[in-house]
């Protein structure tokens, strides 16, 4: 989507001023995976109209290859308004009904598109945007199986929406899908109905997951394995703007697992890399450089390893 972000500490019911930039789950990932250092590749849909030539000139720019995405001659593209505040709720509007994203639908994913990929990355905002989405959705996991890549998911759950019931009908079934899960304790118990522990047990034995990532209220994340688990705490900086926190930390987290990293060491980045973006406006603003991540792992841990098992 296009973001229209409104001035810091403004009310966006009085901003006036605002700073046009881009927003969405997968993209941001996209993106940060990209300054990383890693090929990433957007598939999604956006409207023939400026918004969209904005949003898939911006992902171009932080080398993320768009040569799949589709443009919608028809619907426009989706829009997002949103204040930006350290200390109090964040305002956010969604504009996404009837726009490109919505008319996704299956005949939209060609296969070509998976070819030589290692990690196929989905949230469950997508599915929940209309039926053909979700059935797009569907049909880009079975994609990826066919070529050999992993799946990763996050819930990425928006309650504006649609509500529980809806989200844990369409979405939660996506989590017995993917390789890897990396979702919030509340969205876990959202989709389960269950404590967000005692369902990553549950995805670990019964679905396709080796992992779950479980984001925990006070900021802390848990890597669970069928056998061991790692947590780390997050480091303190200075917050500008919470959002887009969630999609740092899959960025950097999916970082470490696409070099081997160890789980202890994979999770550090994915807190670091979030620590960057928060204290940044925009969702985007604060991604690092592999370089830059590095600096400031260091700096957050002395040298040292923060990750207790």
């Amino acid at each position: 989507m296009l973001l229209m972000l409104a001035e810091p500490g403004v009310p966006l019911d009085r901003a006036v001023h605002f700073r046009r930039s881009v927003a969405g789950a997968e993209s941001n990932v996209a993106a940060g995976l990209a300054r990383l250092g890693h090929r990433t590749r957007w598939i999604g849909r956006v409207g023939a109209d400026p918004a969209g030539e904005a949003v898939l000139r911006e992902l171009r720019a932080d080398g993320v290859d768009v040569s799949y995405a589709d443009v919608d001659q028809d619907a426009p593209t989706g829009l997002l308004l949103r204040d930006s505040h350290p200390r109090r709720a964040i305002d956010v509007q969604y504009y996404r009904a009837g726009s490109a994203a919505a008319h996704l639908a299956p005949e939209h994913i060609r296969p070509e598109a998976l070819e030589g990929a290692r990690l196929l990355h989905v949230s469950g905002i997508t599915p929940m945007l209309s039926p053909t989405a979700a059935e797009a959705t569907t049909r880009l996991v079975e994609l990826a199986r066919e070529a050999g890549a992993a799946v990763s998911f996050d819930p990425n759950v928006r309650r504006k929406l649609g509500g529980a019931a809806q989200w844990a009908q369409t979405v939660g079934p996506l989590l017995r899908e993917a390789d890897l899960v990396l979702a919030g304790e509340d969205e876990l118990e959202l989709l389960t109905a269950m404590t967000a522990d005692k369902a990553a047990a549950e995805l670990l034995h019964g679905g396709r997951a080796r992992t779950i990532v479980i984001k925990r209220a006070d900021r802390s994340a848990t890597a669970v394995t069928d056998g061991a688990q790692w947590t780390q705490q997050p480091f303190d900086v200075p917050l500008a703007d919470p959002v887009g926190a969630g999609d740092a930390f899959a960025a950097g987290y999916l970082s470490g697992r696409l070099r081997g990293l160890p789980e202890p060491r994979a999770l550090a980045e994915a807190a670091c890399v979030a620590a960057l973006v928060v204290q940044a406006p925009a969702d985007t603003d604060g991604l690092p450089t592999a370089a830059a991540r590095d600096r400031a792992l260091a700096a957050f841990t002395g040298g040292g390893d923060s990750v207790h098992r």
